[in-house]
């Protein structure tokens, strides 16, 4: 992404697997164990005279500002929370040191801030950096942390509040690095990254925010939308006027900055930092033995295996979603039984327990994973459960998109047919909680 920048080759340049911002140079730190975001900054600095970097994650960008603490030529902005909360650095006294006091900016918050909190925050500091700093390349970390509902996070902003910022920045036309971050609602991050991509291409207004139907669908119940809502958490921001305080150091702070600082004539490296380091890729490069080993372990772990389109006859091809060729599973520990058992048992009906014959409706209790809705149990005509053919699958629906009726159809699985007399509620309670014969029945209460 920063090459494409420096080159030229792109005005806004996206790496949502970015954004790893606390990793220092001699410690991996808080989920980071590469600090991306430096390398792509020092990258930026070989054309880039001045690169300003804004972090909205909810947690203080510690690394970046580190690496950069006594240099002028990269300005850090982070909106944050503080407080007995990883890494717990980030105050407004931090400022920067040597060449680069005052281009270190840290916005300190507090629980619960919504999105009108924040944007009344955001927009006047950043349009004063601009201002005053005139940075000629912008990178920011979207951290999906600081939406509402987040696992680790305790902000209260919405999609939309988060996508304001990236809204914000590409009125100015400044070249723009977008970086994904922290975010442990799984979700809610993908249809924030979703949404602030449509933005960076300027189409927020044209996408239908209606979750079209795809393999992951019943994943974003129960709206199916594409929308981060927001919650009734306090905004302790709001309280004695901290915000107010905050906006007005941050401000007072940027007021006494000189300038945009100039940057004299040196010798631009021939090597982009990726190149230097080695970590340019390279197709006609062979894999060592290490990279081998990590990918047999890597099959071996997650139960690939690869498909050899050159096999002979004799030999079948594994496909993850086909009936054929399935590689018999592991036994698995169940955290519910509390022993090793086959996840696809061999299922006899005739002996599954409670299995009668003569009635129509047994009641059956399948072992194996197969009453825990891993995989997919078929009945048969006697409601007893037929042998699991299919893995484990994750995120896979038994609701499928009918073509003939343009609608989707669910499709139950597991579920042991009940007698008709069980859902009439109020002709049991008349006969004192006494089974109903089926021929007493009305044709409506069926």
């Amino acid at each position: 992404a920063a090459e494409r920048i420096a080159s030229g080759a792109a005005d806004i340049a996206i790496n949502w697997a970015g954004g790893l911002h606390h990793a220092k140079k001699r410690e991996a730190s808080g989920f980071c164990y590469i600090n991306d975001i430096v390398l792509a900054i020092l990258e930026l600095l070989r054309t880039h005279p001045r690169v300003l970097y804004i972090d909205i994650d909810c947690h203080h960008g510690d690394g970046v500002e580190e690496a950069f603490y006594t240099t002028d030529r990269v300005m850090t902005c982070s909106f944050h929370k503080f407080g007995e909360y990883f890494p717990g650095t980030g105050t407004q006294e931090d400022k920067g040191r040597g060449k680069g006091k005052g281009y270190s900016v840290n916005i300190p918050l507090k629980d619960g801030i919504t999105d009108e909190a924040f944007i009344s925050v955001f927009d006047p500091i950043i349009a004063r950096i601009l201002e005053v700093y005139r940075p000629t390349a912008v990178v920011l970390q979207c951290g999906a942390d600081s939406l509402a509902g987040d696992r680790l996070g305790c902000f209260n902003i919405t999609m939309e509040g988060h996508a304001h910022c990236v809204q914000f920045l590409r009125k100015y036309d400044i070249p723009l690095i977008l970086l994904g971050g922290g975010g442990y609602t799984v979700k809610n991050v993908v249809r924030a990254w979703a949404y602030e991509t449509a933005c960076a291409l300027g189409i927020e207004n044209d996408i239908d925010p209606n979750l079209p139907w795809n393999q992951y669908f019943e994943w974003f119940g129960p709206r199916y939308r594409l929308e981060v809502v927001g919650n009734n958490m306090e905004d302790l921001n709001a309280v004695d006027g901290v915000l107010d305080r905050v906006r007005t150091t941050a401000l007072q702070q940027l007021q006494q900055l000189p300038g945009a600082p100039s940057v004299g004539m040196h010798d631009v490296p021939r090597q982009g930092i990726g190149e230097h380091l080695g970590f340019r890729y390279d197709p006609a490069e062979r894999q060592d033995n290490l990279d081998i080993k990590l990918a047999q372990h890597a099959r071996y772990v997650y139960d690939l295996q690869e498909s050899d389109t050159d096999t002979s006859d004799d030999e079948k091809s594994w496909d993850s979603d086909s009936d054929e060729s399935r590689v018999q599973p592991k036994k698995r520990m169940s955290i519910l039984m509390g022993q090793s058992v086959d996840p696809t048992p061999v299922y006899d009906a005739a002996s599954a327990p409670g299995y009668d014959q003569q009635t129509t409706v047994p009641h059956v209790y399948p072992y194996g994973y197969g009453g825990y809705s891993y995989g997919f149990a078929e009945l048969d005509m006697h409601g007893a459960m037929y042998a699991q053919t299919a893995k484990r699958r994750f995120f896979h629906s038994g609701a499928r998109w009918d073509e003939t009726v343009e609608h989707v159809i669910a499709k139950r699985y597991g579920v042991s047919p009940l007698p008709r007399s069980v859902g009439v509620v109020g002709r049991m309670m008349e006969k004192g909680g006494r089974q109903i014969a089926d021929d007493d029945m009305d044709e409506d209460e069926w």
